[in-house]
């Protein structure tokens, strides 16, 4: 007997030591910021500052990182280093009751793959079309565009009424989108070809960075997580020597007090703050797993969090410039022109301001290059956490089938997405944005910071993290983890009525949405249903489907 467990013993330590690790602790670092520094944090962070409050709002930003935010990242890292295994397998070692967990998280990052890397190929298609001496979203003289179409830079008393649109919106809404020849959800259209070739292409460069591990795809970040920063830092140069820059800047931190009396400028730093450092996807578990045992896990999630919020912070200053700038060419209010918020403001505010620069066509290439690696670093971070959460799972039939694996996925990927890449696509994209991930995330990271603090247990979780650190959490975190991080999470829940350009989602889109919000929360329910009817022996013999497997 002793013999039995001294060769399993020798063969579980085997297998551990034949899971990848990264080849270098900077590929580790550059993966996590560039999964939590994605197109949100250049789109969203400026446009919700500005909304609540300016300056002011950064009080309840930091607020919501240092007790919400920073706690449930560090907690992810932690617990992904230590178990060395992805998003469902891990359960085992936590609370085997909460598998289904696991099980969502997949589902989750299926739908953000559905219409996150539609935008990137967006992104692609304006990136194409930049090399050209003449951007083509400059001029009212296209065949996509209306009598409505109004030039007025480099122009004099060009009137701009509630009619009125600039060709860079014409050109997003009518040849990118072309959602003009859509009636809505209820008449999607036709696929287009354009754009389906343009995401053909994203599928492809995303399998050839995943399809061999860690290993590949933790050389390719070096490129797509440092080359956004080096764009930022060109763009922000440029936009404060543009003529009314200031004005933007102004508008962009001029703190209103007043407004950290509101519910609502909480509610949306802590929603900010959560999605922008993304705990709950699985992508913090997977890459962690690949770690050495006694890697500082600790120092790594303060880094790449503080790195996180302060590109948001100053992506605001390379956005808002511009928008001064706006501003004085049209000669209203920076308000008037900051009114686009999300893809809007990337793909049709920045591009109007790039088009009339000196060097527009560099401009525009550098800045859609920036978008594309942007995205294409959370891409590479949602896929790793399915691949390394259904690997660990099932690692019998799949260790040596990776690369089949990977692309067995990136197909189902590109086949969910093509409902995106229709006329009304861009309303797929809204609807799968809002629903497929939004409250659903949020409730599955609650359960997981409840299921490690109380079912697993705060003390085991800190004698965890002392084994590899060499140290015990402070009384800081535990009591973050265990009351105040999840109650951050609740906070964050907030819905708004959905709408996009000027067509509100009719009723029954609600309920395919909450449809749609359900078919991955389901699972947790469901597996711990499983777990209790099928675990045999009395009600005090049940209790051990929650109890951690002995490792």
């Amino acid at each position: 007997m002793l013999i039995f467990l001294l060769l399993f013993t020798l063969e579980r330590n085997s297998q551990k030591e034949s899971r990848d690790k990264w080849g270098k602790k900077m590929d580790f670092l550059l993966s996590v910021i560039g999964f939590a520094v994605d197109l949100g944090n250049v789109w969203r962070f400026p446009y919700i500052c500005y909304q609540n409050g300016g300056g002011a709002f950064l009080i309840p930003y930091v607020l919501m990182a240092v007790f919400g935010g920073v706690p449930l990242f560090y907690m992810e890292l932690a617990l992904g280093q230590f178990h060395r295994t992805g998003a469902i397998s891990i359960w085992k070692h936590i609370c085997p009751m909460f598998k289904g967990i696991g099980f969502a998280i997949c589902i989750i990052a299926l739908y953000v793959s559905f219409y996150y890397n539609t935008i990137i190929a967006w992104a692609l298609f304006y990136f194409y079309s930049s090399f050209s001496s003449t951007l083509p979203w400059t001029s009212c003289d296209n065949e996509w565009n209306t009598e409505n179409c109004t030039n007025y830079f480099g122009k004099d008393n060009v009137t701009w009424t509630n009619y009125s649109r600039s060709p860079a919106e014409e050109f997003y809404t009518r040849n990118v989108l072309v959602v003009h020849e859509s009636s809505g959800l209820g008449d999607v259209g036709y696929i287009r070809w354009q754009l389906m070739l343009c995401l053909f292409l994203i599928f492809t460069i995303v399998y050839f960075s995943l399809w061999k591990g860690v290993k590949t795809s933790g050389k390719v970040v070096w490129v797509t997580a440092t080359l956004p920063y080096v764009v930022l830092l060109i763009l922000m140069i440029r936009g404060a020597t543009l003529p009314g820059a200031w004005k933007g800047v102004v508008f962009y931190l001029n703190p209103k007090w007043e407004k950290l009396k509101e519910t609502s400028v909480w509610v949306d730093a802590a929603a900010q703050i959560f999605f922008s450092l993304g705990p709950g996807f699985g992508v913090l578990l997977a890459l962690s797993s690949y770690n050495p045992f006694n890697n500082n896990c600790y120092r790594d999630a303060i880094v790449t969090s503080l790195v996180n919020c302060l590109t948001s912070f100053i992506s605001g200053f390379v956005i808002f410039t511009v928008l001064g700038y706006m501003a004085e060419q049209r000669n209203v209010n920076v308000e008037d022109v900051a009114r686009d918020k999300g893809p809007s403001l990337l793909f049709i505010t920045y591009p109007e301001a790039i088009a009339n620069m000196v060097g527009s066509t560099f401009f525009a290439i550098i800045f859609f290059a920036m978008m594309i690696t942007l995205g294409l670093d959370s891409t590479f971070g949602g896929l790793e956490a399915i691949i390394t959460a259904v690997m660990d799972e099932y690692p019998d039939t799949l260790s040596h089938r990776r690369e089949l694996f990977v692309l067995g996925l990136v197909v189902v990927c590109f086949l969910g997405s093509l409902s995106t890449l229709t006329t009304g696509g861009a309303y797929v994209v809204k609807l799968l944005e809002e629903f497929g991930v939004g409250s659903s995330i949020i409730a599955i990271v609650f359960l997981e910071a409840t299921a490690v603090s109380w079912f697993y247990g705060i003390n085991r979780f800190s004698n965890d993290i002392k084994s590899m650190l060499g140290y015990t959490p402070g009384l800081f975190w535990r009591v973050c983890w265990v009351a105040i991080s999840p109650a951050f999470l609740a906070v964050s829940l907030n819905k708004d009525p959905l709408s996009l350009f000027d067509y509100k989602y009719p009723d029954w889109s609600m309920t395919v949405g909450y449809i749609i919000g359900a078919s991955s929360f389901m699972w947790i329910p469901i597996y711990m249903v499983y777990k209790l009817v099928w675990t045999p022996g009395s009600l005090k013999q049940v209790r051990h489907a929650c109890e951690p497997l002995v490792d």
